[in-house]
């Protein structure tokens, strides 16, 4: 009966590799899709960015949660109940670092898909009002990818942001 709930899975609702679930299907007309070369960039960079999170913070707050954990599960005395809220309170610290990474992360993807979509409207419009579908895809191109330009360099104060509430979580 005694185990410690908490798995390294949970640190968002969307996974990283969700990043551009939005902005990667921008619609015109035809279908456009965000150019591959861009959603790589972006992918990688935010694989990287959770990554290192993970293996410089996150890593270490596991660690220390499972053998809080055991010890919870040495004392024989405790009543069921007990050992449950023991390792309750074992896993609070990571379930705090998992809904900040979680929170940060939907908030970074929310702000490229609300850029993006600027940019999808963008397009409509020039389509609309008659323009070349050649010239639009050009445009919503250059706007999606400008997107993504000012979304990496986002990516260290999130970062920063991210290593800073981390390491202020009390373990």
């Amino acid at each position: 009966m005694c185990h410690a709930s908490g798995s390294a899975a949970r640190y968002y609702k969307r996974g990283p590799q969700d990043i551009l679930a939005y902005p990667g299907s921008v619609q015109i007309g035809p279908r456009v899709r965000m150019a591959e070369a861009q959603q790589a960039r972006m992918q990688s960079a935010v694989d990287e960015m959770v990554q290192g999170l993970e293996r410089d913070h996150i890593r270490k707050m596991q660690g220390l949660m499972f053998q809080c954990s055991a010890r919870c599960c040495e004392r024989a005395s405790d009543s069921m109940t007990q050992v449950h809220q023991c390792i309750e309170r074992c896993h609070a610290p990571l379930a705090q670092a998992q809904s900040l990474v979680t929170t940060e992360l939907e908030r970074f993807q929310d702000r490229l898909a609300r850029c993006t979509m600027h940019c999808n409207d963008k397009a409509k419009d020039a389509f609309e009002s008659g323009a070349k579908e050649a010239a639009v895809r050009g445009q919503l191109e250059r706007c999606v990818g400008g997107c993504v330009d000012e979304h990496l360099s986002l990516l260290p104060s999130v970062t920063r942001r991210l290593k800073d509430s981390l390491a202020s979580i009390k373990q």
